[in-house]
């Protein structure tokens, strides 16, 4: 295997990835422009709703506010459109209160819950069983690839509604997660648009602040809460990366040579998931 040329790849990283410092970061600007950005793609496209599942984090409450904020603005200058928070739990879900507590903040004007467990058990189950029987996959792989069918199935489910709603369906992917494509692919990954992009995770939380959102939205330790066997595991346990030192290699600040190493690793590993199919040409 060719050894990466590190320099090369960091420079074009933080090309695509890269965000305005914190010392420069205009809050109220990031949020006027993406609200400007949501009611823009709504109006350009002829599209009537945005549609976007709530988890009680807070990536989904910061784009959950935005995306109200521009609908109300919508509806003011005469264009009718709606947003529309949809639940998306796999059986009981540990942290619903904050998930709740995520909807009476955004204060969406439609609520929708679509519990996506059974439909991942028996997918799960079949898969499995279709099987000959010869296989030996760890209890973990299996706990692992079912989480990504949730991912999956939610979006599905997303879209069910936005076909309803004429509407589309909103991603929250940010910079921070962005480098490391640190989501589903086809799943979380997928959206019509997204709104956080050009953000890394400390700016993300200071626009949920700005917007309002308590402290107990936007301090939340974010987790995907996709595994089973492994409940709530933390983002930063997951990559082995915190947050905070991702943030600052975003903004262009030095860190230690190991972990910026892993950043690029990580995002050299991942970058299928950042590309559209490969036609045969």
């Amino acid at each position: 295997m060719n050894t990466p040329n590190w320099t090369a790849l960091k420079k074009q990283a933080l090309a695509d990835f890269g965000v305005c410092p914190m010392a420069t970061f205009d809050v109220n600007e990031a949020i006027r422009a993406r609200i400007n950005h949501l009611k823009t793609y709504l109006k350009e496209n002829g599209r009537e709703a945005i549609v976007l599942g709530i988890s009680g984090g807070v990536d989904s409450t910061a784009a959950g506010k935005l995306s109200q904020l521009a609908i109300d603005e919508l509806r003011q200058e005469g264009y009718p459109a709606v947003f529309v928070a949809v639940r998306l739990p796999s059986h009981v879900q540990r942290d619903e209160a904050d998930a709740q507590y995520a909807l009476d903040f955004i204060q969406p004007d439609k609520r929708h819950t679509i519990n996506i467990g059974e439909a991942t058990d028996i997918l799960s189950l079949a898969g499995l069983e279709s099987f000959e029987g010869d296989e030996d996959f760890s209890a973990q792989a299996i706990d692992f690839h079912k989480g990504n069918m949730k991912a999956r199935l939610r979006m599905s489910a997303q879209y069910q509604l936005a076909a309803f709603y004429r509407g589309v369906v909103l991603g929250t992917v940010h910079n921070a997660e962005g480098i490391l494509s640190f989501y589903t692919k086809w799943g979380d990954g997928a959206c019509d648009l997204t709104v956080l992009d050009g953000l890394n995770k400390r700016q993300v939380r200071l626009v949920a602040q700005t917007l309002g959102a308590p402290a107990i939205l936007h301090q939340k330790p974010p987790t995907a809460d996709l595994e089973e066997l492994n409940e709530h595991l933390l983002d930063e346990e997951s990559t082995g990366i915190p947050y905070d030192v991702l943030d600052d290699f975003l903004e262009g600040k030095t860190i230690g040579a190991a972990m910026e190493r892993k950043i690029l690793a990580h995002h050299a590993s991942t970058a299928h998931k950042r590309t559209l199919p490969i036609a045969f040409v």
